[in-house]
């Protein structure tokens, strides 16, 4: 998917949510917790639910790579399932020596057919120029992230500068606007307008919203582009809106106040 192609969706439905597919088998609903199909019925149940107030569908990758063949069966038609009209992202963080980058990016652009994948940076430029020689698609690199544990490596001085705002400068220059996103927690607010400073027109992805307590608000204010350049990402607060047989009613409802919200800001 292109920068315009989303920036067209974005506009056209008023909303930069992303959805987050963090699919727990023991937080779905219990009476899909029985059926032999229900991870996939319930993932099922929340895109067609959801469809209408969000551009793009983020798929944790651990919550299915745990469940060995059968995870990676339900990831697959997972995938096949989101329409082409929104961003599929791949969360699964990888990064590696070259011709292993080159395998992961197989797996997941040409075999699972995502648009986007969530990427470490901290083997080097050659862990990640692989996932960056696709065409119309999205290499998603760790910035900052909104856990506890950006404090340990990614928030500490490396010279006059953070650690993090020295691979943001750096991976900027590995690949461009078009292909290259930076992962950004909702949590760290105040160092969006910092960030903005060092890629002022690259997209963000935003996790942290709802749940993890970040502020859509203060995010949208700090941190939106002229073409949006933001994707805030809510998984829980969404998916597991009810407990009950109308889970995917309540999780409409949940991403269609995110929805009106966003407008706002747009």
């Amino acid at each position: 998917m292109t920068r315009k192609a989303l920036y067209d969706q974005i506009l056209s439905k008023k909303t930069y949510l992303c959805v987050g597919l963090d699919t727990d088998p023991t937080k779905i609903p219990v009476h899909l917790q029985k059926h032999p199909d229900g991870i996939f019925e319930f993932n099922k149940a929340i895109i067609d639910a959801t469809l209408d107030h969000c551009v793009s569908y983020k798929i944790n990758t651990a919550f299915y790579e745990a469940l060995g063949s059968k995870g990676w069966e339900i990831m697959e038609r997972t995938f096949a399932h989101i329409p082409a009209t929104h961003l599929k992202i791949a969360d699964a963080k990888r990064g590696d020596i070259g011709n292993t980058s080159s395998q992961y990016a197989k797996a997941f652009f040409e075999t699972m057919k995502a648009d986007a994948i969530t990427v470490a940076p901290y083997m080097g430029e050659d862990s990640i120029r692989p996932f960056l020689e696709y065409e119309d698609k999205w290499t998603i690199v760790l910035g900052l992230t909104s856990n506890k544990g950006s404090r340990d490596f990614e928030l500490q001085q490396s010279g006059n500068k953070m650690l993090y705002e020295k691979v943001i400068e750096t991976v900027s220059g590995w690949g461009t606007e078009e292909n290259l996103m930076f992962v950004v927690g909702a949590t760290q607010a105040e160092e969006f307008t910092n960030i903005r400073k060092i890629s002022p027109r690259h997209f963000y992805l935003v996790p942290g919203v709802g749940a993890q307590g970040g502020s859509l608000k203060d995010i949208s204010e700090k941190a939106m582009t002229n073409d949006c350049g933001i994707l805030v990402n809510a998984s829980r607060a969404i998916i597991y809106a009810s407990e009950k047989e109308d889970f995917a009613v309540e999780a409409a409802a949940i991403a269609k106040q995110y929805q009106y919200e966003m407008a706002g800001y747009l």
